[in-house]
């Protein structure tokens, strides 16, 4: 299996002068490749330039532009066009399945933050040879670089990325190691039910609260971006405000992995089996459609959308997504099953007789059936539901 592994880079100054400009000339050949497709396209008769034409070009460039170009990794500069290759990949997918295309747009440079190595040794050598307590990452125009290694890296490493993250520099590796061996059986199985109010409720009758960590540091981001927004453009005081908006969000995106990780962990621990609802979590945070109003041309009739928008903050919020690929790698690892199942009716049908009815939830925590008079939490009756129709999902499985 491939694990990845992401360490903090710890460069002198010279080293994130070197570090800035790595990621400066990848973004121009980036840039560059973009617009040599742009040109082709329009003005060449409709030409399509692919990955292995502009490839083959990397020599003259590199040999045209020896100060910028060619002091850098030939493999890194592949990966980079290989990105744009994958770039126009998806805007031809989206437009096969009739979404929005989204064509591939330049990049800035506070808007290119990463450089793939494709292969260890190839332009970069993960360094940690275990008599050695410091540990560094060399990269070829950049030198060795110290890394906070917190956790060995078990197996092979096979690629290595370098990234930016405001002004921290990070490492990532992905290893190659053989499958780890199951944790011990437990007997325990467990339906989910994922949440707002809660962040989910388990068949149990547990609960795991909410930490809604966007809602709480929303004051703080209001404040900082209406500071960005006094500021001018260009100016020292408006990078600087950037950089406070960006901090404030990196904060609450390593809070709500780190709630996430923690939730998940306890779960995989505790369960053989864990069933889910296959959440289509961009058809819920969808925006509501336009009405219309047929008295008034140009004019439009109340339709939520000011509800629905503090929903679909709430949902982003929860980080369901983010939480449900946590579960499954960890689960993976750990021997454990994991089984989605279709959410429709799961808090509207009662676990004891099987009535299903929009009646028998007359508010969002309560469910009362109105066939057998069966109360409980809607949550919990929606988790119980969720892990039954889990093993039956198991059973029919072919094995």
């Amino acid at each position: 299996m491939i694990r990845a592994y992401k360490f903090l880079l710890r460069p002198t100054v010279g080293q994130q002068i070197a570090l800035g400009e790595m990621l400066l000339d990848h973004c121009a050949l980036y840039n560059g490749a973009l617009q040599e497709r742009r040109d082709a396209y329009r003005h060449a008769s409709k030409t399509t330039v692919r990955y292995g034409q502009q490839s083959a070009q990397l020599k003259e460039i590199r040999a045209f532009d020896p100060e910028r170009q060619g002091r850098w990794s030939f493999s890194s500069q592949q990966a980079t066009l290989r990105r744009l290759d994958k770039a126009f990949a998806a805007f031809f997918r989206r437009i096969k399945a009739g979404r929005t295309p989204g064509y591939p747009r330049f990049r800035g440079v506070n808007w290119f933050d990463t450089v793939e190595f494709p292969r260890d040794g190839d332009g970069c050598r993960w360094d940690a040879t275990p008599h050695d307590p410091v540990v560094r990452v060399r990269l070829q125009g950049v030198g060795h670089v110290k890394v906070h290694q917190h956790r060995p890296v078990v197996g092979k490493v096979k690629t290595v990325s370098v990234k930016r993250e405001g002004r921290k520099w990070f490492v990532v590796l992905t290893a190659e190691q053989p499958q780890p061996e199951p944790l011990p059986k437990t007997g325990s199985v467990v339906g989910i039910d994922l949440g707002i109010a809660n962040f989910l409720a388990d068949s149990n009758g547990e609960f795991v609260p909410n930490p809604r960590h966007g809602r709480k540091a929303a004051a703080k981001l209001e404040a900082a971006q209406q500071a960005l927004g006094r500021c001018k453009r260009g100016s020292t005081r408006r990078r600087k405000a950037v950089e406070a908006v960006a901090r404030l969000h990196r904060k609450v995106r390593c809070r709500r992995l780190d709630h996430a990780h923690k939730t998940a962990l306890g779960l995989v621990r505790d369960h053989d089996l864990i069933a889910h609802e296959d959440l289509k979590i961009r058809n819920m945070s969808r925006a509501p459609e336009p009405k219309p109003d047929p008295d008034r041309p140009g004019s439009f009739l109340p339709n939520g959308a000011a509800a629905k928008a503090g929903l679909n903050r709430s949902i982003a919020d929860a980080g369901w997504g983010v939480f449900l690929a946590i579960l499954n790698a960890k689960a993976e690892s750990a021997g454990r099953e994991v089984i989605a199942v279709d959410p429709r009716n799961t808090s509207r049908r009662c676990p004891v007789c099987g009535h299903t009815a929009k009646e028998n939830r007359p508010t969002q925590e309560t469910f009362h059936c109105v066939s057998c008079g069966h109360t409980a939490h809607a949550d919990t009756v929606g988790a119980l539901n969720v892990l039954r129709a889990g093993l039956v999902r198991r059973e029919a499985q072919p094995a």
